[in-house]
């Protein structure tokens, strides 16, 4: 059992947009799918979801894509709830626990309210960090500015 890959997928596409302020590294979804280590179809298939968010847009004349709006303005919220499926949360319960079993036929109930706590202080988290963190601590961390 995994957690979704697509949200950090699309942090790092935005990433690449970001970073690329200079068109030193054509942000097409070929070379993104390379850096991100996928298939095209993927990038382009998630660029779609950002596109439709408001977070990235095509530029004229120019290959590839671009932020819609500065980097210190996209939240990590904003970029995963762009990428979820709707209603996806992070913990689901099994849908099928037997209601003959007491303890099959409470478990979801037992589990709703620390669920629900946990999914709401991932998003607080998640809207307390900027897509301009992540771009900061990429070039730290390379040695870049």
């Amino acid at each position: 059992m995994r957690i979704n890959t697509k949200f950090p997928m699309a942090i790092h596409i935005l990433a690449v947009a970001a970073l690329n302020v200079d068109d030193t590294m054509p942000s097409t979804s070929e070379l993104i799918a390379k850096s991100v280590g996928t298939n095209p179809v993927v990038v382009r298939r998630l660029s779609s979801q950002l596109k439709t968010a408001g977070l990235i847009c095509a530029r004229a004349g120019v290959a590839g894509l671009s932020l819609a709006k500065d980097a210190e303005e996209i939240s990590l919220l904003d970029i995963y709830k762009a990428v979820r499926e709707e209603d996806e949360v992070i913990f689901d319960v099994h849908q099928n626990p037997s209601e003959k079993c007491w303890v099959g036929h409470n478990i979801q109930g037992a589990l709703e309210t620390p669920f629900a706590e946990a999914q709401r202080a991932l998003e607080n988290a998640l809207e307390s960090y900027r897509l301009s963190d992540i771009t900061v601590e990429i070039q730290r961390r390379s040695g870049r500015k």
